[in-house]
């Protein structure tokens, strides 16, 4: 069984930027990911980061958004700059492991223009 756990959204200014974290407990974790939930819209993947390094980002957030994974802590984080109204969502942490896929609670994100 895996648990995670998000932290660091808020409220920004357009053009700014937060950072978001996602603590996982468990073991056999081989990727973990970003999605998000803007109002009305359906859920969509933000980033990826897989065993071995290799990233995945939605067309609308590249060069703006990284993904990064701390093995020993056993976190992901997603940087986000040059944020945009358009990013306001709920955003999702989201774990592939040998037990299964496993979601967070999800963590609100609000840019302001």
């Amino acid at each position: 069984q895996v648990q995670l756990v998000e932290s660091g959204g808020g409220l920004v200014q357009a053009g700014g930027s937060l950072s978001l974290s996602c603590e996982a407990s468990g073991f056999g974790i081989y990727a973990m990911a970003w999605h998000r939930r803007a109002p009305g819209k359906q859920r969509e993947m933000v980033a990826e980061i897989i065993d071995g390094g290799t990233t995945n980002y939605l067309d609308s957030v590249k060069g703006r958004f990284t993904i990064s994974r701390d093995f020993a802590k056993n976190t992901a984080h997603l940087q986000m700059n040059s944020l945009k109204p358009d990013d306001t969502a709920v955003y999702y942490c989201y774990a592939r492991s040998l037990s299964g896929p496993f979601w967070g609670q999800g963590i609100q994100v609000t840019v302001s223009s």
